[in-house]
């Protein structure tokens, strides 16, 4: 039975300092080492506390969906900056003066935070730690998309990474994750999660006419978002990307590795409230 005492969500012992990622990702890993497991990634811009140090790495809990793990304390730094607008590109380049030929100062990724100075120059904005980001690749960040299925199209073909929340790397959880957050709606990060505290469970999910673009559909260990009632989208570990698929014929493949469906989800995008698995704890 999952609950909010679950290591990967708990908070650490001990008073916690605040930081902010400023490398363009930042792993976040189950022990506190380089070659320790990434269970997921913090993007630049990105707020945790960290609670414990020890060498180079620190334990800490990301603001955003409260997951737990260890980081490099290199790729943090005090908080400086208040974001005011998120990447809506897939990627991005903040370059070192409004100019696209000028030397590039960081990559950006789908979802990261940055704070704009005010200072503007045509089409560039400069962006603290940044640099120069085009404006067409920044949103406000109280803009949201309305189609999560559309969103996740996005990374199609990305490559398979476990722990991974963006377009050189991605799971099946950190897909369906940022697809939901570019709506508005903060999902957990691992599927067991997600299949518990996503959204309403569709029953009668076989029947004819249940299903519809969007829904979340679950394995064991799996999940992938429906882009029309026949058709899934997933990070996996089958093709090794982010594919689209034929459901039917996932459904009978993913069979002999993780069983069954387990539950099939369907998640709202209204406004105004903080999700029930976020406000519980």
């Amino acid at each position: 039975m999952l609950d909010f005492n679950d290591k990967r969500l708990a908070r650490p012992a001990g008073p916690g300092a605040g930081f902010q990622i400023i490398a363009p990702v930042a792993p976040v890993r189950e022990t506190p080492d380089a070659g320790g497991r990434q269970v997921t990634q913090a993007l630049f811009g990105e707020m945790v506390e960290i609670y414990k140090r020890e060498g180079a790495f620190g334990l800490g809990q990301l603001r955003r969906d409260r997951y737990v793990g260890w980081l490099r304390l290199g790729d943090l730094a005090a908080p400086s900056w208040p974001s005011t607008h998120k990447v809506c590109a897939l990627s991005t380049f903040g370059f070192s003066k409004a100019d696209l030929k000028s030397p590039p100062l960081k990559a950006l990724c789908f979802g990261a935070r940055v704070a704009a100075t005010g200072r503007r120059d045509g089409v560039w904005a400069e962006c603290e730690r940044a640099g120069w980001v085009h404006e067409r690749h920044l949103a406000q960040l109280d803009r949201f998309e309305t189609d999560p299925a559309g969103a996740a199209e996005r990374f199609m073909e990305a490559p398979y990474l476990w722990g991974g929340r963006q377009h050189a790397g991605i799971d099946c959880t950190g897909l369906t994750q940022q697809a939901f957050e570019a709506c508005g709606v903060m999902l957990p990060r691992d599927s067991e999660m997600q299949a518990a505290w996503a959204g309403e469970e569709i029953s009668g999910w076989q029947a004819p006419g249940a299903l519809r673009r969007g829904d979340l559909v679950f394995w064991e260990g799996h999940v992938g978002i429906l882009t029309a009632p026949d058709t899934l989208l997933h990070a996996n570990a089958f093709h090794m990307c982010v594919a689209r698929e034929p459901l039917a014929e996932a459904i009978a493949r993913i069979q002999d590795v993780a069983g069954e469906v387990t539950a099939v989800r369907r998640v709202s995008l209204a406004p105004g409230r903080e999700p029930e698995w976020l406000a519980a704890q």
